[in-house]
């Protein structure tokens, strides 16, 4: 169990690190959802500010890349947005996963890849080292 721990506390630092750096540039772009507190005002930043980057782990049936981690970053507002600019931060979002996997990964063969609409974690998910 504690290569799957290890694994989930790696991929959250990763998504945190997104939440934090789309939070710096695009915090204040768009109203924050007024059910919503503030960044940084609760202990897990997909709960505050104005974004909520998740990941969820998908078999991958139907999709040429197979199993992965379909990322979800979300803009809490009520404000109405544009679909090229949900899809930039889509990308954007997608690119500093790509970083932090680098990061917290080295040397592992993770990619992050358009399937179809969404972006996806893919590669070696395997629990080792």
């Amino acid at each position: 169990m504690a290569g799957l721990e290890q694994w989930e506390d790696a991929l959250a630092r990763v998504l945190s690190s997104v939440d934090e750096t789309l939070e710096s540039r695009h915090g204040a772009r768009w109203p924050r959802h007024p059910a919503r507190p503030a960044h940084g005002a609760a202990a897990n930043p997909q709960y505050d500010g104005l974004f909520r980057v998740t990941a969820v782990f998908t078999a991958g049936y139907g999709s040429a890349l197979g199993p992965g981690y379909v990322l979800r970053p979300e803009i809490s507002t009520l404000a109405t947005l544009s679909q090229e600019d949900r899809a930039a931060i889509a990308d954007e979002a997608a690119a500093l996963v790509r970083k932090g996997l680098a990061r917290e990964f080295p040397g592992r063969d993770l990619r992050v890849e358009k399937d179809g609409a969404s972006w996806k974690i893919v590669g070696d998910l395997s629990l080792g080292k």
